[in-house]
Order: structure tokens, then sequence, then C-alpha cells
């Protein structure tokens, strides 16, 4: 089987021009944005914190209530751990009837804890709230970088001090964790609006 010289030609210009389009084609490609694993959140279910603690409260029931193990901790420190969701809730409490050196320097600490976010913080929102149990509460928001995104405190300055803070056990980029940042603020609220004092 023979080709004519313009056969010839005619099958070279159209290699070229495919080959042409396969180039620019290539060029317009555009990666897809790189995105976050779906992550599929339980509905908000609530049940109250057992006896043999100074205060009682709701939390969620896809958390663990667990003793702070750590050398500085109180007998009333608790950690209100999620296991799905690699969240902790660190719960501190100081009775600081009757020392007010005590209460001032809880007072500093919290307000230290809170401060040395600021390197990697974004923003540090506060409020200022009365929970319907007519408790004064200091919340804070986080953003950007930090390893607690949400805090707050309450006292009624003469017994109470009572504060807690959301970490989480993963290294995960506070981007892809905002769904469960949302959530776990939600029962904190919920957890801070239900806080009683028992003794």
């Amino acid at each position: 089987m023979s080709f004519s010289r313009f056969g010839i030609t005619a099958l070279l210009v159209a290699g070229a021009a495919s080959l042409l389009g396969a180039c620019s084609s290539a060029s317009d490609f555009t990666p897809k944005p790189k995105g976050y694993n779906r992550i599929d959140l339980p509905p908000h279910r609530y049940q109250m914190l057992g006896p043999g603690h100074p205060y009682t409260f709701e939390y969620s029931r896809e958390a663990k209530v667990l003793r702070d193990s750590s050398y500085l901790a109180q007998p009333d420190w608790l950690n209100v751990y999620y296991p799905k969701l690699h969240a902790n809730i660190q719960i501190t409490y100081t009775n600081v009837v009757r020392n007010r050196q005590l209460y001032n320097k809880m007072m500093e600490d919290a307000r230290k804890l809170t401060g040395k976010h600021q390197i990697k913080a974004t923003s540090i929102e506060e409020k200022i709230l009365r929970t319907p149990n007519g408790m004064r509460a200091s919340v804070f928001e986080l953003e950007g970088e930090v390893p607690s995104q949400f805090q707050f405190y309450t006292t009624d300055s003469t017994k109470h001090f009572f504060r807690a803070a959301l970490y989480f056990r993963t290294a995960t980029a506070n981007d892809s964790l905002a769904p469960v940042i949302e959530y776990v603020k939600y029962d904190m609220m919920q957890l801070l609006n239900s806080l009683k004092y028992t003794k």
C-alpha cells in the first residue's frame, strides 16, 4: 500500500494538530482543592455527672468522664473525653473558700492560660454571660492553629472556681476539625448552663 505525497502531508498535519491540542488541554488542567474527610457527628444527648464531686453538670453521652491523672491534678479535676472524636474537655476545680489570695491566683492563672495562645491565635474573643442557674461566666473563643479553641471559667468569688478547656488529642489542622470543634463547643455550653454546686 502506498501513500501519495499529499496523503503523507495530511497525516503529519493531523498528528501535529492532535499533539498541540493535547498539550494545550494539559496546560489548562487545574488540580482540585484539597478536601477533608467527612465527619459524621452523632446527635447531642446528655447525662448527669454522678455523685462524689462538689459540682454536677450534664455531659455528652458520647463522652467518658475520667479522673485527671496528671501529677498536678487535684481530687476534683476531670477529663470529659470523646473517644471517637479524640476531643477532651479538661475540667479543673478549686475550693477558694476564705482564701482571697488563692482566688486571685486562680483568676490570674485562668487569664494566663488563655493568653498563652496569643502567639498562634488569629483572634481571642471573650464574652461575659450569666447561666440559667445565675452564675457569671467568662467564655473565650480562640481562632487559628491553637491547642485550645474554647474555654470558660466561672466562680462565685467566695467558694467555687470552675474552669473548662477544650483540647484535641490529634495533630489534625483546626480547619478540618471545625465541625467537631463546633459540636463540642455546643456540649460545653450545655455543661456550663447545667452546672450546679453540690457542696
